[in-house]
């Protein structure tokens, strides 16, 4: 029985343990991978870009009906010009 609690004890704490943080590089990133994406991962990258293309002087508000709009018209974009760099798309499309 002690052996049993030792060994759900050892997952237990190996199940705790942080996960290695990920990373994506914008720069590398084409439109064929960002439409391919997780629903997930496209809202993510998303908010990023919506940051990324807000002047430093716009109030902090999160508009999400513009963002879903812009996230169309990027998929959009992007399924046209599959082998683009993203963030070369979304200048096109976000770019002010």
């Amino acid at each position: 029985m002690k052996i049993l609690s030792a060994v759900l004890v050892g997952a237990a704490l190996i199940a705790a343990t942080p996960a290695h943080a990920q990373k994506l590089d914008l720069s590398t990133v084409k439109c064929k991978e960002f439409i391919e994406s997780s629903k997930e991962n496209i809202g993510l990258i998303l908010m990023w870009l919506t940051g990324y293309f807000t002047d430093e002087d716009d109030p902090p508000v999160i508009d999400f009906d513009k963002m879903k709009t812009d996230g169309e018209k990027l998929g959009a974009y992007c399924g046209k010009n599959p082998g683009m760099a993203l963030i070369t798309a979304a200048e096109e499309v976000m770019g002010k």
